[in-house]
């Protein structure tokens, strides 16, 4: 009774509410317009196709204009409200004056040392080319003295977070999408108060939709009183907004500098199996020591300054204003960010520019794949040319319906010769991919449309590093644990549920 309760009182169904009543209003308003007068109709439709003509011409995913040309077609009233609402990422004038500023003191910061990147050429021209187009498109720039320990599940990572928390003297920088009071969160805050008493600067920046229904509202005073510098990313209100629908996914956490995690794990009881809600829950982070994590510092510093209207003096969190010693590395490491406010898709094309190098094998490690055409077939391509190309997903899924919209894209990908696992155990959150023994990436990034095209992300990419051999062993065993999908399995499936599944690939981009 007390979770129906919660369901129907909480902030995120009044505020959810709210906004469909504010939607159904302006539908109802414009539906009678229309019928109204004839001239409102014709004007409503000549705009509904100067938008889709504006749509076309857009630099953006074919799949998504697909579906907002069918959806303004098939009722422009209703399809164009929901593509004014949903359908873009664009920012008001005062707020892209304020990225801009932000994004010439990032640049600032963060410079690419001209030994490494030609290190790296001489190795592997291939994987510098990989390597260059993180670091012109992204900004972000290649490191050599970066350790890397690579974790295959968030219980086995835990203990090193707070390890890390422990040890800091200066500053602790966390930015999470889920944050939820429990065990795991709850011995954070300890420590994290504890070592803001002792003068660390210790700040923490969740979304607010991410957390919705698992902190209370404003819980950032709560932090707050505790000594903790606490920001709520893109705050959930009651009115219909444009930007809602860009989320902080980012998994960032950064100690002194010097150490920093990243992966798929947040902080709740979920991602360290205290709490079971699909069976297993299995995750992967990664570990950085060394002048890599200025990188994830930087991305912090940037969300930082853009939610408080601040700015500061970056160069004071740099890991050698603490750390005077030479860090020890065991390959190149490049940590990198993407933004829904540009038009460059920077995770995605990190993801197919390693499909479309691999000479022997990608394994592929994501909780859904929803996946645009040029992802589809670039994947098949590997598969042709003789490439093992592996893909795990959940054997117990989150969302069904999302689940059956993942389900939809194995068909094409076996026929083509790629291998497509369950995860038996329960479900897999993991974000990881791993090609050749050599390069690799672990982050925040799924292979869905929401993490390519829509959300702030991040992750790390490898070559040659002790993670990724970890990171193989890991692929092994899970492959192990895995069901492998057949084509049987495919075209045995309920006609009802694959009309089901077609109907809801069109709408795809939307989910």
């Amino acid at each position: 009774m007390k979770k129906i309760a919660h369901l129907l009182l909480g902030r995120f169904s009044i505020v959810a509410v709210s906004i469909i009543l504010q939607f159904l209003w302006l539908v109802m308003v414009m539906y009678q317009f229309s019928y109204q007068f004839t001239y409102a109709n014709l004007a409503i439709r000549t705009i509904a196709i100067i938008v889709v003509l504006v749509i076309v011409n857009r630099w953006t995913n074919p799949a998504n204009k697909l579906s907002w040309t069918f959806i303004i077609l098939l009722s422009p009233v209703l399809g164009l409200l929901l593509y004014m609402i949903f359908g873009r990422s664009s920012l008001t004038k005062k707020t892209q004056e304020r990225m801009d500023s932000v994004n010439r003191e990032v640049s600032a910061c963060l410079y690419q040392t001209p030994e490494i990147k030609e290190q790296l050429e001489r190795e592997d021209l291939s994987v510098y080319r990989q390597s260059r187009y993180i670091n012109d498109w992204a900004g972000f720039p290649l490191y050599h003295n970066t350790s890397t320990k690579y974790y295959s599940c968030g219980e086995e990572m835990f203990p090193d977070m707070l390890a890390d928390l422990e040890k800091a003297e200066h500053f602790i920088f966390l930015e999470y999408f889920i944050v939820d009071q429990g065990v795991m969160f709850d011995r954070i805050v300890e420590v994290l108060e504890q070592k803001s008493k002792e003068g660390v600067d210790v700040r923490l920046i969740y979304d607010d939709i991410g957390c919705i229904n698992t902190l209370p509202p404003k819980y950032y005073k709560v932090l707050q009183a505790k000594g903790i510098k606490c920001a709520a990313f893109n705050p959930f209100r009651p009115i219909m907004s444009v930007v809602m629908n860009n989320r902080d996914h980012r998994k960032i956490f950064v100690v002194d500098g010097k150490v920093g995690f990243t992966g798929g794990i947040n902080l709740a009881d979920e991602y360290i199996n205290v709490a079971s809600r699909f069976g297993y829950w299995k995750d992967t982070g990664i570990r950085l020591e060394g002048e890599a994590v200025w990188s994830m510092t930087v991305m912090f510093l940037e969300m930082w300054n853009y939610i408080n209207h601040s700015s500061e003096d970056y160069k004071q969190f740099m890991p050698q204003v603490y750390q005077k010693e030479p860090f020890e590395g065991d390959g190149f490491v490049q940590p990198y960010g993407d933004t829904p406010l540009d038009h460059e898709t920077v995770g995605e094309n990190i993801y197919l520019n390693i499909i479309n190098h691999a000479e022997r094998y990608v394994y592929i490690f994501t909780p859904y794949l929803i996946i645009d055409n040029e992802m589809l077939v670039s994947l098949c391509n590997a598969a042709k040319r003789g490439v093992d190309v592996r893909i795990v997903t959940p054997g117990i899924p989150d969302k069904k319906m999302i689940f059956l919209l993942t389900q939809s894209h194995y068909e094409p990908l076996l026929k083509c010769g790629v291998k497509i696992y369950q995860y038996t155990p329960g479900f897999i959150h993991a974000k990881s991919f791993l090609c050749d023994d050599k390069i690799g990436t672990v982050g925040s990034i799924n292979l869905d449309y929401r993490s390519l095209f829509l959300h702030f992300e991040c992750g790390v990419f490898m070559y040659k590093t002790k993670a990724l051999m970890q990171l193989k062993e890991d692929c092994m065993d899970t492959f192990a644990a895995s069901e492998e999908m057949t084509l049987e399995f495919c075209r045995g499936q309920n006609v009802f549920i694959r009309i089901f599944q077609g109907m809801m690939r069109l709408f795809a981009p939307l989910l």
